[in-house]
């Protein structure tokens, strides 16, 4: 499986506290912002918002990817991050939302930010994954689980 290129080992969040889905963006835009120098929490909100006025980006199983492009960004960014409780997201299957994958590319990206959500959806989709991401103990086991894939997880 290939590496997430665009996950550091940071923009990972274990247990993130929100409220409904706007609230969900906005926390997943701080957090973000807090990762990416010169980005303000407000443009990637918005940019978060305006995707999703478009249709959800809950692709079902508990499973949102908010994605977006900004001017400013200058490479893919991705931040993960599992919900303390699940949440409303509109999602295609109608389940609440426990599991988040932000990914923000810049508007230059192209197919390179297709190819990441193609990427992160594929990754999600394996057999057992949302399993071992719901049940990493941590933000570093959960790291490993996405860039590693579940190899690394045998113990």
């Amino acid at each position: 499986m290939p590496i997430l290129e665009f996950l550091n080992p940071d923009a990972v969040v274990s247990s993130l506290r929100v409220r409904d889905k706007k609230h969900g963006l906005q926390e997943l835009a701080a957090q973000a912002a807090r990762r990416l120098d010169g980005l303000s929490e407000r443009d990637i909100f918005e940019t978060l918002l305006q995707r999703e006025r478009l249709g959800s980006t809950g692709i079902g199983d508990g499973v949102a990817i908010p994605h977006g492009k900004l001017s400013q960004l200058d490479r893919l960014f991705g931040l993960v991050a599992r919900l303390e409780k699940p949440v409303d997201f509109d999602a295609l299957d109608g389940q609440p939302v426990d599991v988040a994958f932000l990914l923000l590319a810049p508007e230059s990206a192209g197919a390179d930010h297709l190819k990441a959500l193609a990427q992160v959806a594929r990754l999600l989709r394996e057999p057992g994954m949302l399993e071992r991401i719901r049940s990493a103990r941590d933000a570093t086991a959960l790291y490993a689980l996405l860039v590693h894939g579940p190899a690394t997880q045998a113990a």
